[in-house]
């Protein structure tokens, strides 16, 4: 049985985070690479890559929505900022990561493997804070409010309701997103 948690985080300095809450599935695709792939491919999260874990920097995307799928071993990810919670993946895990939500692998086993997708096959940037001005914040949330949430979740092919059913960032407290358009 998939297990579902939901982790949330406002902006936090320049990462934008996301009104959206991260989704882990516990042990949502099981059987390995193939698997991972397939099911991934299957509900159109596509431009899929495989690599032992992700970037151990604080990272995000501001283009596109990703999942990442533990297709063997496991990975520690710190989430939301250098202060966020750390959660462990394991294989058959899948986290379904809003765009905008800070990330960076801690740890890893010798083992691991991660299968990454982004709905529709959508092109990825990389962006960091410590690399960003207030004008490229403005320009980055931008970027994020305008993408549409995925049809599919990369999982369960359900729509993903713990998007859809979200407040708006007013609603939910989080009137950061709206200071970053208009600070004035």
């Amino acid at each position: 049985m998939i297990k579902t948690e939901k982790y949330t985080s406002g902006p936090v300095g320049m990462l934008p985070n996301s009104r959206f809450p991260l989704l882990i599935h516990r042990s949502g695709i099981p059987g390995g690479v193939d698997a991972v792939l397939a099911r991934f491919r299957e509900h159109g999260w596509l431009n899929n890559w495989q690599n032992a874990g992700v970037w151990d920097y604080g990272h995000f995307h501001s283009t596109t929505h990703e999942c990442l799928g533990c297709a063997s071993g496991w990975m520690d990810v710190q989430v939301f900022g250098d202060n966020g919670p750390v959660v462990r993946i394991e294989a058959g895990d899948v986290i379904v990561m809003p765009a905008g939500v800070s990330h960076a692998m801690t740890g890893c086993s010798d083992d691991v493997l991660i299968v990454g997708g982004y709905p529709d096959g959508r092109d990825w940037d990389n962006l960091r804070q410590d690399h960003m001005s207030d004008a490229d914040r403005i320009a980055v949330v931008k970027r994020i409010m305008m993408l549409p949430i995925p049809s599919k979740d990369p999982v369960s092919g359900d729509p993903i309701h713990e998007w859809i059913e979200a407040p708006s960032s007013g609603d939910a407290g989080l009137d950061d997103y709206r200071l970053a358009l208009d600070p004035a």
